[in-house]
């Protein structure tokens, strides 16, 4: 029997017969010892998008299916404190590895430091840490997200035939992955199409309610708005929503990154034009592998990025319907 002991310290056992073929596929079955490993996981905000509750499921999945793991899986709820108060309780605990989600790049620096000089090391999940923390991680699972902002700005080129105005929804401020996605788009939107120009930009928080009232600002603001780059799926369905209301959406062009269902469906539609597509259950898995691998003294990519490839209305079919 595994066991796993949630958010609430509540202790869960899964039995051996359910588990086998998945322990096969994820190869971590591999990965058994006599000696269990102790893995905490601090998570930025479960709650706040479908994405975060999928990587939580998919990785307490993983970790029940690992012969040689026990994981204590923690929630800050997108509250800083509360995931610093965490990290400080996974230390007590005398965990084998910390995987950390963080709620803000910068601020989580000191309790990742606490943490290194207790003897636990410390892999960082989905969205970076800052620059004076790279120093104390063995490593970043995650996706690729300055590759994922370079992407969507050559997407969004393609679909204005190199010229227009557009606007852009960013993720939280603060926010590492916000950070990352927003520069990969600048940067490469430079490069491909140095007459695009960007009207204005605003935070929508992941949040698909206040990217919705973002993007009805913009629509308010601008008269003339040829394309929009949401930082997420989830955001650009909102952007698109409010299009729609306005009757303007036939007239916009609608890149995100994070393919979710909706954003998915959307295309199906022909109402969205591109996003990247990424996986929060290899998002998970991978930062298991990767924490359990570091636990076990074994080397690891300092940064080890999973693929997330381009999905359009063109090659759609290629991929299948996101679950989150």
């Amino acid at each position: 029997m595994k066991t796993l002991i949630n958010s609430v310290g509540t202790v869960r056992k899964f039995g051996k017969a359910s588990l086998i073929a998945g322990a096969i596929s994820f190869g971590l079955a591999a990965m058994a010892q006599a000696e269990t490993i102790k893995v905490g996981i601090t998570q930025n905000n479960v709650g706040v998008d479908s994405y975060q509750t999928t990587y939580e499921q998919a990785f307490e999945k993983a970790a029940a299916e690992a012969e040689n793991v026990q994981a204590v899986v923690l929630d800050a709820g997108g509250d800083v404190a509360r995931q610093i108060s965490q990290m400080r309780n996974l230390v007590q605990q005398k965990v084998d590895v910390i995987i950390i989600w963080p709620t803000d790049g910068q601020a989580v620096v000191p309790a990742i430091k606490n943490a290194v000089d207790a003897g636990i090391p410390v892999v960082v999940t989905n969205s970076n840490v800052a620059e004076a923390g790279q120093s104390l991680i063995a490593a970043f699972s995650g996706p690729n997200n300055i590759r994922q902002g370079a992407y969507a700005a050559e997407m969004m080129c393609d679909q204005l035939g190199g010229e227009g105005q557009i606007v852009q929804i960013t993720g939280q401020p603060g926010y590492t992955t916000a950070i990352e996605r927003q520069k990969g788009f600048e940067d490469r939107l430079a490069e491909v199409c140095p007459d695009v120009t960007i009207l204005d930009t605003q935070p929508g928080d992941w949040n698909r309610a206040k990217a919705q009232r973002v993007m009805e600002g913009f629509l308010t603001r601008f008269d003339d708005i040829d394309g929009v780059y949401a930082a997420d799926d989830n955001m650009g369905v909102g952007a698109l929503n409010a299009a729609k209301a306005e009757g303007r959406a036939d007239e916009i062009i609608f890149i995100g990154a994070t393919n979710f269902a909706v954003g998915y469906e959307a295309m199906a539609r022909g109402e969205y034009h591109g996003s990247v597509y990424q996986s929060p259950v290899e998002d998970a898995r991978n930062a298991l592998r990767t924490a359990v691998a570091v636990a076990q003294g074994k080397e690891v990519e300092k940064l080890s990025y999973f693929d997330t490839p381009k999905i359009t209305q063109e090659n759609m079919d290629e991929f299948e319907k996101p679950v989150f």
